[in-house]
């Protein structure tokens, strides 16, 4: 029976990770296919409004076991991974249970040894929450080259990923250091071993005391249980300490927090009670776990600026030379030569510390080149109701565009514009917003939109129109 391949997903979809989801369903499911290039196409209805769906084309088999294949922006609940894949015939309810969850990271040990791993780790475990069989993928989509020794914070991470079953894409695993866990205490004597954090630091340690093991991590941050890298750290533990078989008790020592800091609401408090672990010396609480996992995105500003990003993208010759959409995972910057590097926060981060505020680098959601009109846009998305927050936050761009943006692309002239989300609206007056994108699809130039836009949108219009 013919179904249809529905891609779910907060981040800005890219074409090679889209590519490797491909090839990973087709693998799996043993269907012969041709992989081409890649393009992601925004489909409009009869009236010329998109319809907040997006086809994949560029995927070919002649097997009938693929008829389209679609993707929809959603928003996670909390601690959500980064795609759900679905294989069906109609379009996913909240009720329906995908085949795939994936989370894809750029991060390797070559920038942090945390992010990469341990922070991601508990998307992973939170997700048994709502959908225990369905596959794990970590995907790696690596744009700096990956160190050639690991850490044995990412051997470790890995090993624990592994050991809960995740599948590793994208990146070489060794297979002497990276296999799963065997035992219990093979776990314990691995994380003991590894380096521990400078002195004032509390260490990660594992401690197993006949039928009680206590793990050692500070949790407290920002007055709160929020102290990501180690909820994920310990997320990763003590779930591959259960999957190994360890039924009896986990208390969490040194972790710096008082019972006022364990809410129900808390990620990590609703993992503790799923695994059922304890905080010394605190009571638990019951978790106040959400109906569901995720949700079709409506009111979010990425809406607009991913859209625009891939009509750029998929029809002109213009391209992206930096991505921060909103609530998805930053991008490097593309220099002149091609090689990604990543965006400093400060200008000087010492005189930033010495309370110097202007050493800020404000980043833009989206940072297009237009080639044939020799122009970089430089672009702030915002809700349309929030749109003139938008226009005056074009005025913080200096810092970006003379240390990254000039001397990568001197010969270019650049522009700033808003790019909006919302609304009803089917007309916008203010010069500075150069898009809108209003609720009901409506796709709407401003008065002084980039040459680039416009192309984008005529070129997507003419597509539509000729089928």
């Amino acid at each position: 029976m013919t179904k249809n391949l529905w891609i779910l997903t907060e981040e800005r979809p890219k074409r090679d990770v889209i590519h490797n989801i491909l090839f990973k369903f087709s693998k799996d499911n043993k269907i012969p296919c041709f992989i081409d290039t890649i393009r992601i196409l925004p489909i409009l209805n009869n009236n010329n409004d998109f319809s907040f769906t997006y086809e994949v084309v560029g995927f070919r088999s002649r097997s009938n076991k693929i008829n389209q294949i679609f993707i929809k922006t959603i928003s996670g609940q909390s601690s959500f991974v980064d795609f759900l894949i679905f294989y069906q015939e109609n379009e996913p309810k909240i009720e329906d249970t995908p085949i795939y969850g994936i989370e894809e990271t750029k991060t390797d040990d070559s920038e942090s040894r945390n992010t990469g791993i341990f922070q991601r780790a508990t998307k992973f475990v939170y997700i048994d929450f709502f959908y225990n069989d369905i596959k794990k993928v970590m995907l790696y989509s690596l744009k700096i080259k990956q160190k050639e020794s690991q850490t044995k914070t990412n051997i470790f991470g890995t090993k624990c990923l592994l050991t809960l079953g995740v599948e590793i894409m994208g990146k070489k695993l060794d297979p002497k250091n990276h296999t799963p866990f065997k035992t219990v205490d093979e776990l314990i004597e691995f994380k003991n071993s590894m380096r521990r954090p400078p002195n004032g630091n509390v260490p990660i340690l594992i401690n197993k005391i006949n039928d009680k093991i206590e793990i050692s991590g500070y949790l407290f941050k920002s007055n709160s249980l929020s102290h990501d890298p180690n909820i994920g750290a310990l997320s990763l533990i003590c779930a591959s300490l259960r999957k190994l078989g360890w039924d009896k008790k986990i208390v969490i020592t040194e972790h710096g927090l008082s019972q006022k800091h364990i809410k129900g609401n808390n990620k990590f408090v609703q993992i503790a009670s799923k695994l059922n672990i304890d905080f010394d010396g605190l009571k638990r609480v019951a978790p106040k776990i959400k109906d569901s996992y995720w949700h079709y995105e409506k009111e979010g500003e990425k809406l607009g600026t991913i859209f625009i990003h891939l009509v750029v993208e998929n029809f002109t010759k213009g391209n992206s030379l930096f991505e921060n959409h909103a609530g998805c995972e930053k991008g490097y910057f593309i220099t002149k030569s091609g090689e990604p590097i990543p965006l400093k926060k400060y200008q000087d981060r010492e005189k930033y510390k010495n309370g110097d505020k202007n050493q800020i680098v404000h980043i833009p959601d989206l940072i297009l080149i237009d080639f044939d009109k020799s122009e970089i846009i430089n672009i702030e998305g915002k809700k349309y109701k929030f749109r003139t927050n938008g226009i005056e936050e074009l005025n913080n761009f200096d810092a970006i565009e003379n240390s990254y943006i000039k001397p990568n692309y001197p010969k270019f002239k650049i522009i700033r514009t808003v790019v909006l989300y919302g609304s009803t609206e089917e007309k916008v007056i203010e010069i500075e917003v150069g898009f809108l994108l209003n609720e009901n699809g409506k796709l709407v130039l401003g008065i002084k939109a980039p040459d680039l836009f416009k192309v984008a949108i005529k070129n997507l219009l003419d597509y539509w129109n000729k089928e």
